[in-house]
């Protein structure tokens, strides 16, 4: 049975659940959410979700957002393997480390530095553009001599992560001094399941941002 997923076109959080649960080959019912309309505001939707964001999923009535959250969980629940979710503590704590990573540091450094501008075209910040170089720079070090982000295959941190740079590629951030992590980028756009859906929402999100600033 397919599990409901509340999300908007183009989000880089609702791709990463998208890209994970295509990897673990578990269906998703996709409703898509407005927040021009205001539907996340709905007393349904805040009954489910009192942050009112997106993505947030309800697997048969359990009920749980933030996108992180959302794929450990589908991986613990529904993965045919351990592989994108290791079961080793050691294993799975690096995934989780480069998780983290992702959220409070790559991720929160391209949104603090490129939403203000798509979304109240506020003045470029040169310090908040640095920040996205230095948490790329770490990114490139923890890439050195690997294949990928968290061990020697493939789990859920390339996958949430590998989203977060294909919207700076979008967004026309220079990735070009970071070798390591060009290499990795092309590995996972060939090994990540309908990795073009993540592309197609990626162009989405592009298109936002462009409208936005218009």
């Amino acid at each position: 049975m397919p599990i409901d997923s509340y999300e908007t076109k183009g989000s880089p959080a609702c791709r990463t659940v998208r890209l994970a649960a295509a990897a673990l080959g578990v269906e998703l019912n996709l409703k898509q959410i407005s927040f021009v309309n205001q539907e996340h505001l709905t007393p349904e939707y805040l009954k489910m979700n009192p942050q009112h964001t997106v993505p947030t999923i309800n697997d048969n009535g359990f009920i749980i957002s933030e996108s992180r959250a959302i794929i450990t969980y589908l991986a613990n629940q529904y993965g045919k393997d351990d592989s994108l979710y290791p079961r080793d503590p050691k294993k799975r704590a690096l995934v989780d480390q480069r998780l983290y990573f992702d959220a409070c540091t790559l991720y929160k450094a391209s949104i603090d530095y490129y939403y203000p501008i798509i979304m109240y075209k506020a003045p470029k910040d040169s310090t908040k553009y640095v920040a996205i170089g230095t948490a790329l720079s770490f990114l490139e070090k923890f890439l050195e001599g690997q294949d990928y982000v968290a061990g020697k295959t493939m789990t859920l941190a390339d996958l949430a992560i590998v989203v977060t740079v294909s919207t700076l590629e979008v967004l026309n951030y220079n990735l070009s001094k970071y070798k390591n992590v060009i290499r990795w980028f092309a590995r996972i756009k060939s090994e990540a399941p309908n990795y073009e859906d993540n592309d197609a929402g990626a162009t989405a999100f592009k298109q936002w941002s462009e409208d936005m600033k218009n």
